[in-house]
């Protein structure tokens, strides 16, 4: 039998369990959206790790450290600065005792800034819960073989099986049954890797022997750590983690589903920490094992291929489990946060007001399953589409450029106005989606320019647009009350 078919079949069916339990605490939106406010620090941490170490690090990090070598050890910088600013906004966020991100827009700058932003947030994590279900489809399209190595499902069924289990492990209990599994999810992730590193470095022949099986291959650019990224490479990679985590919907739900503001404020420190470690694990992690694998088919998802061919079957089996539990963690909760965000904001706002907690509960549900469906077909339509790593960058700048300029003004800037908060997430969405459709900037601006990603130009001209206007518009006595009303632990 399978050895690696058994070990993520048993751990589905924990998940599934597990989900079922904490099914029965679920009387309410709030315990659904929130786990009843009660997740203590090392739930938080655990929760927060696994979810933000997503697709993007161990198929898209990995994949472009196949792809460049050591010098992908600067990948996560941008994701490193954001979670340290975090660690200053956590706690005030926690004092709000606030649902969803676009409750915060919205209670200070009214209801059409808070659709706008509900709508822009939901695209871009729909964007991201369809690569999550096209990263597990891959995975189970790897190991479901037969003995002579055939697929015994086609790719786009193993994408269905993906998307099925994942939609359906998020309507049991929400963030209840989420933040829980996550904790397992985050300790299996740390000690698998440090188990894998070691034994990997001496499968290649350590230091030296990964110098000869690069230079071997043709590849001795895989040992500099300087000199392969450009300084546009660097805005490209590291500003997208940046803005995304400094504004994700995620953690600030983490830091409103905590105990207590001091609780959520260590949380915060310890994640750092995590994100630091598990980071640079997974990126060395895939930089020695792509010594030892010459082929670039193979090394497309150097992570599965080393799990399957470079280690000993039953930590093989352990590793594989592992990614999978990695992609469950960030699909479910980004799908969980356009679901509540879609319920509270809208539903609750306009269409139903009065809805009793039962109805409630069965809206965000009823949301979830159409959200998971809505993503399926965008996974169809970047089923072909460039890498893990191209697609995570491009969702981080959709939610980046358009949300976290308007939200970090939301929390410190008493002259941001109405006006200029709703003219910068516009402004935001249509310089991410025009920038390079714009046939202008091939004979106008400077190769440096011309190099850039959409991240630079559509988070500059956000922030830009809310500055202007909002000075334009800014009434001439700036100490009126500008925050939401916080209320203390």
């Amino acid at each position: 039998m399978n050895l690696y078919l058994v070990i993520l079949g048993l751990y589905l069916m924990t998940l599934t369990l597990i989900g079922a339990l904490k099914s029965r605490r679920v009387a309410s939106e709030e315990d659904f959206a929130l786990a009843g406010r009660r997740l203590t620090t090392w739930v938080l941490v655990g929760t927060m790790i696994a979810t933000w170490i997503g697709t993007g690090s161990i198929f898209g990090n990995a994949g472009k450290t196949y792809e460049i070598g050591l010098a992908a050890a600067f990948v996560p910088v941008g994701s490193l600065l954001g979670v340290t600013v975090l660690v200053l906004i956590s706690a005030k966020v926690r004092k709000m005792k606030i649902t969803t991100v676009p409750e915060i827009i919205r209670n200070r700058f009214g209801n059409f800034a808070g659709v706008l932003t509900t709508v822009s947030l939901t695209i871009a994590y729909l964007v991201i819960v369809s690569y999550q279900y096209n990263a597990g489809g891959s995975v189970l399209e790897v190991i479901l073989k037969d003995s002579a190595g055939n697929p015994l499902v086609s790719t786009g069924t193993a994408v269905i099986f993906a998307a099925v289990f994942i939609v359906a492990y998020t309507l049991f209990a929400g963030l209840f049954s989420v933040a829980y599994t996550d904790v397992f999810n985050s300790i299996v992730i740390v000690i698998t890797f440090m188990v894998s590193l070691p034994l990997l470095w001496y499968r290649a022949g350590g230091s030296s022997g990964i110098e000869t099986l690069f230079l071997a291959s043709g590849r001795a650019s895989h040992l500099n750590l300087w000199g392969i990224f450009s300084a546009a490479d660097f805005i490209n990679f590291c500003l997208p983690p940046f803005l995304l985590i400094l504004g994700d919907a995620n953690m600030y739900q983490r830091f409103s589903a905590g105990t207590n503001s001091r609780s959520v404020r260590k949380a915060t420190i310890y994640f750092v920490v995590g994100v630091l470690l598990v980071e640079m694990l997974i990126i060395f992690t895939a930089w020695v094992s792509s010594a030892m694998i010459p082929e670039a088919e193979n090394g497309r998802h150097v992570m599965v291929y080393a799990a399957m061919n470079l280690l000993p079957p039953l930590l093989g089996a352990i590793m594989i489990t592992t990614i999978v539990g990695i992609i469950i963690s960030t699909a479910d909760s980004y799908l969980l946060i356009p679901a509540t965000t879609l319920v509270k904001d809208i539903y609750l706002k306009y269409l139903h007001p009065k809805a009793s907690e039962r109805t409630t509960l069965i809206a965000n549900r009823l949301t979830v399953l159409c959200l998971g469906i809505t993503a399926f077909a965008v996974s169809r339509g970047f089923a072909e589409s460039a890498g893990f790593f191209e697609r995570a960058l491009y969702a981080y700048t959709i939610y980046g450029a358009a949300i976290t300029p308007a939200l970090m003004a939301t929390l410190y800037w008493k002259r941001a106005t109405r006006f200029g908060i709703i003219a910068s997430m516009l402004m935001g969405i249509f310089m991410t989606l025009a920038w390079k459709e714009w046939i202008l900037q091939n004979w106008l601006l400077p190769d440096f320019i011309r190099g850039l990603d959409e991240v630079l130009p559509a988070a500059l001209v956000s922030t830009l647009t809310l500055l202007a206007v909002s000075l334009i518009t800014s009434p001439k006595n700036p100490d009126r009350k500008s925050q939401p009303c916080n209320s203390e632990d």
